[in-house]
């Protein structure tokens, strides 16, 4: 079930999967332990580079469902692989980045069960962070569990610092004041929103077998979405009562950042999707105010067993 706390990242230990890995990043930590957390930087090749920062929280998801650590290392790989945008630079740390890494990141993105800055060792100093990065108009991605928030981590009427830097969250059932929903479909079709958008641009509608989430949280007054909210896909859901819910979205902050939410992916079989995979890159290229290419961000399909995985 998803709705629950998450645990700890397995330690990874599977080394021989890693060994074409390893030619782009180095090793990590566990996420929360009560050792330094490790920035793997890549080497500072070009002037004023773009810089993304993923952040691995904890999960305690069985193998081959969200498996958070290999999944920043994936992202790291395609961001730094780009065939029609290179120079974009990316770290990947498990534990909550230095101030350092904090400091240079254009974009920070979070993978994790639940949204990490609240799952991390000193929660509020962590929200203090984040606010003074997003103040700095640096952007936010959160990647499926990520975009999750518990009852105690929200007021009861439902704020948190998220829901505007990054426009809405997953209400986990145990939120006072929502409840979104997470279910596995065996087919659920994926369809653009907003096709003139930045992030829009090289996908097409997709089917997969995942667990978009559905219901989420944009704010209270009739759970509209803000004007500042865009969404950017839109899935028919559930099945039994279909209507059109909103599994990808971005939002400008009046601060000069941007924010973007996807609930995928759940099985880490689907990086493999080329739809969904430009979807998720074209997003965070977007929230670190790059030019996303006119057909989208174009990657090689990775080989998911190079990234660590406990399972693909």
């Amino acid at each position: 079930m998803i709705n629950k706390p998450s645990g700890t990242v397995g330690d990874g230990s599977k080394g021989s999967s890693r060994r074409n890995f390893i030619k782009t990043t180095t090793g990590f930590v566990a996420a929360g332990a009560a050792v330094p957390q490790k920035d793997v930087r890549s080497g500072d090749s070009i002037d004023s580079p773009k810089r993304v920062l993923i952040v691995v929280g904890p999960s305690g998801h069985p193998p081959g469902t969200h498996e958070v650590a290999a999944g920043g290392r994936l992202m790291k790989h395609s961001l730094e692989h780009m065939e029609n945008l290179p120079g974009v630079q990316t770290d990947v740390v498990e534990g909550w980045p230095s101030k350092t890494s904090r400091d240079s990141a254009s974009t920070i993105v979070f993978i994790g069960d639940l949204f990490p800055p609240n799952r991390l060792p000193n929660p509020q100093q962590n929200l203090i962070d984040l606010d003074e990065m997003m103040g700095r108009g640096v952007g936010i991605v959160c990647i499926h569990y990520a975009t999750g928030l518990l009852g105690k981590d929200v007021k009861p009427d439902g704020d948190h610092p998220l829901l505007r830097w990054m426009g809405g969250y997953f209400a986990n059932r145990s939120c006072p004041h929502h409840e979104s929903f997470a279910r596995v479909f065996p087919k659920a079709t994926i369809a653009p929103a907003e096709p003139g958008h930045p992030i829009a641009r090289g996908w097409n509608e997709f089917t997969l077998r995942d667990e978009p989430y559905f219901n989420n949280y944009f704010g209270g007054d009739g759970n509209e979405q803000a004007s500042s909210v865009t969404a950017i896909a839109t899935s028919m859901l559930p099945p039994e009562a279909p209507k059109p819910e909103t599994v990808a979205w971005c939002t400008e902050r009046s601060d000069g950042g941007r924010g973007f939410a996807v609930v995928m992916p759940h099985y880490y079989k689907n990086w493999r999707d080329e739809d969904l995979r430009r979807l998720i890159l074209n997003g965070i290229v977007w929230s670190a105010k790059i030019e996303v290419p006119s057909g989208g961000v174009a990657t090689q399909t990775p080989n998911l067993a190079d990234f660590d995985p406990q399972a693909v």
